[in-house]
C-alpha cells in the first residue's frame, strides 16, 4: 500500500511540473496579497504587527484556493479516476496522493515565504515562530478540506464559485485560531492551547476528510 501511495503521488508531482504556472501561482499570490496591506496602509508599525497574523492566514488561505477546482477533473475528465475506483488498492490511497502532493505544491511553499512577509510586519522571533508551527498545522487542513470541496464540486456547474461557497464556513474555525495564536503569543499570553487545537482539527480532519472524500468520488462518478 505505501509503495502504491507513493507511486501516485509522484505521478501527481510529475504531472504538476509539467504545469509549472499552477507551482508558482499559490506562493507568489500569497506573496503579493500579503504585501499590499502595508503599502496601502502605511508605516504605521503598531497596526502592522496587530494585523500581520490576521493578513497573513487570510492571504495562505485563499492562495490555497486556487487550483482546487483541478485537483480531480483531469482524471475524471480521462478516465483515471474510474480506472481507479476498479482498481484492485482503495481509492482511498489515491486521494491521500492527491493531498499529499496539494500540500507539497501548494502548502509547504507559503511555510517557507511566511518568514519573508513576517519581517514586513514588524513580527517578533516567538510570534514568527508561532505562526510557522499554526501554518504546518492548518495547511495540511486546507488541502484535506479543500479536496472534499473538489471533491463535491467535480460535476457541478460553476464549480470555483460553488467550491469557495462550501469551503469558507468550513476555513473560518481555522483562520480563527491560527490568526488567535500569534495574537495570543505576542501578547504573552502564550499560544499552546491554539495549537493544540489546530493539532486537534488536523488529527480529526485527517480521520473524517479522505473517506467523505472517497464518498462524494463515488457518487461523481456513478
Amino acid at each position: 500500500m505505501l509503495s502504491i501511495l507513493a507511486l501516485t503521488m509522484r505521478r501527481e508531482l510529475l504531472l504538476a511540473l509539467r504545469r509549472p504556472a499552477e507551482i508558482v501561482m499559490p506562493p507568489l499570490f500569497f506573496l503579493l496579497a500579503a504585501m499590499l496591506y502595508p503599502l496601502a496602509i502605511g508605516p504605521d508599525q503598531e497596526l502592522l504587527r496587530a494585523i500581520g497574523p490576521g493578513v497573513l492566514w487570510v492571504s495562505a488561505l485563499l492562495a490555497a484556493l486556487l487550483g482546487l477546482q483541478r485537483l480531480f477533473a483531469a482524471d475524471f475528465a480521462d478516465g483515471t479516476l474510474e480506472q481507479a475506483l476498479l482498481a484492485p488498492h482503495p481509492l482511498l490511497l489515491t486521494v491521500w496522493a492527491k493531498v499529499g502532493a496539494h500540500w507539497l505544491l501548494a502548502g509547504l511553499p507559503l511555510v517557507a515565504v511566511a518568514p519573508l512577509l513576517a519581517i514586513q510586519y514588524d513580527m517578533a522571533p516567538q510570534a514568527l515562530g508561532v505562526l510557522l508551527a499554526s501554518l504546518l498545522l492548518g495547511t495540511p487542513v486546507l488541502s484535506l478540506l479543500g479536496a472534499l470541496g473538489a471533491a463535491l464540486a467535480l460535476n457541478a456547474r460553476g464549480g470555483s464559485v460553488l467550491l469557495a461557497l462550501m469551503l469558507a464556513p468550513l476555513y473560518i474555525p481555522l483562520l480563527i485560531l491560527g490568526s488567535s495564536s500569534v495574537h495570543a503569543e505576542a501578547q504573552g499570553l502564550g499560544s499552546s492551547a491554539h495549537l493544540l487545537l489546530l493539532a486537534g482539527l488536523l488529527c480529526g480532519t485527517a480521520a473524517l476528510a479522505p473517506w467523505a472524500t472517497v464518498a462524494a468520488l463515488r457518487v461523481a462518478l456513478e
